[in-house]
């Protein structure tokens, strides 16, 4: 499991830093891109899965490389602890910054909502959860700045978590009003998963941290000095975490309805927006794993390694019907096409669409 998982490190580290560097390539040589995605309802969304992406090399590179193999010891561990902080700056600036824009330039209606609008506030809970990994591998060397780490975790997964739980109730207003999105657009339906799983890992982690931080045997803060504050926040967490995976397992089965439903009305090619079913389902295993853990769970366990397999089985199409794009060239003249695609300012040139594709 551990080669198999640096396997997926190296090759998602290769991708991320080739698409990084072509898109700052693209963006030098047509500077006019990057106002055009901001200004499109729907590429403008999807660019926030860049910080998203970093957390995923953020977890492997200190739970595999760092803690299991040892590689780096704590000058690769701070270096690591400094790119995060990094990523937390860049997820702040895709929620605020997105969202903020999404009320003043985008012109937006109920009836064409998808669940991407919980991409921009969701780079929140992802940044936290990392947070939670980095404090647990922190603690040996600095528990100041394990601390730290999850202190700032818990402000991410709250304002994250919060934002998403509004999004989501106007989500579910929107399909009770209008019915389910049309064609490939059903694949969002996936997308809550997101927010609620990651939000419930992220607040595990936070819970297992303060158990094993507090209490502090310094300073005059009867609060974390307390020798039942570590055991009473995990206790809590333990609980929110539970029920954020019975909130994701609603929707699971509202998604797996939904899709059933559409796929019987309607057929679609495949398509980037594919790729939206990997990351939801991926975190949905991940805390039913880790529950099972918490909760010594064979239901948990065998479930979470069941919905991984699954996860895993759906990567293997979606990457391979993706190279078979890109070597017919057909992906690349894709149109992620949106019927609200329409801004206040200029439309998206096409260059610019493949390249956010």
């Amino acid at each position: 499991m551990k080669i198999l998982a640096l396997f997926f490190f190296f090759l998602n580290l290769f991708l991320f830093v080739l698409f990084t560097a072509l898109t700052i390539i693209r963006f030098t040589l047509y500077p006019h891109t990057w106002i055009s995605i901001l200004h499109h309802t729907t590429l403008s969304l999807y660019m926030c899965c860049f910080p998203m992406g970093a957390t995923t090399l953020i977890n492997v590179a200190v739970e595999v490389i760092n803690v299991d193999y040892g590689f780096g010891g704590p000058g690769f561990l701070y270096f690591i602890w400094a790119v995060w902080w990094v990523d937390v700056a860049i997820s702040m600036l895709c929620c605020w910054g997105v969202v903020h824009i999404m009320t003043t330039t985008h012109t937006h209606s109920l009836q064409a909502m998808t669940a991407a609008w919980l991409l921009p506030v969701v780079t929140l809970t992802v940044a936290a959860s990392s947070g939670g990994v980095l404090a647990r591998a922190l603690e040996q060397y600095s528990p100041l700045k394990a601390l730290i780490s999850v202190a700032v975790a818990v402000f991410l997964v709250t304002v994250g978590l919060t934002l998403a739980l509004m999004i989501i109730t106007i989500y579910l207003l929107r399909l009770i009003v209008h019915g389910l999105p049309p064609g490939h657009k059903i694949l969002s339906v996936f997308l809550p998963l997101g927010p609620t799983a990651q939000s419930g890992y992220a607040i595990l982690l936070i819970g297992q941290n303060f158990k094993s931080l507090l209490p502090l045997d310094h300073g005059t803060s009867e609060f974390l000095r307390s020798g039942s504050a570590g055991e009473t926040i995990n206790t809590v967490c333990v609980c929110i975490a539970f029920l954020l995976w019975s909130l994701a397992v609603m929707c699971i089965v509202f998604a797996l309805l939904g899709i059933h439903d559409s796929v019987r009305q309607t057929r679609f090619p495949f398509m980037l927006p594919f790729w939206g079913l990997v990351f939801p389902n991926g975190v949905f295993a991940n805390l039913t794993i880790n529950l099972s853990v918490t909760f010594d769970s064979s239901f948990f366990r065998v479930l979470g390694a069941i919905y991984a397999i699954a996860t895993l089985l759906v990567w293997i199409f979606v990457a391979s019907r993706t190279v078979a794009l890109v070597y017919d060239r057909t992906i690349f003249v894709e149109s992620m096409d949106d019927d609200n695609s329409t801004a206040k300012h200029e439309p998206l040139p096409s260059s610019a669409t493949s390249m956010a594709g």
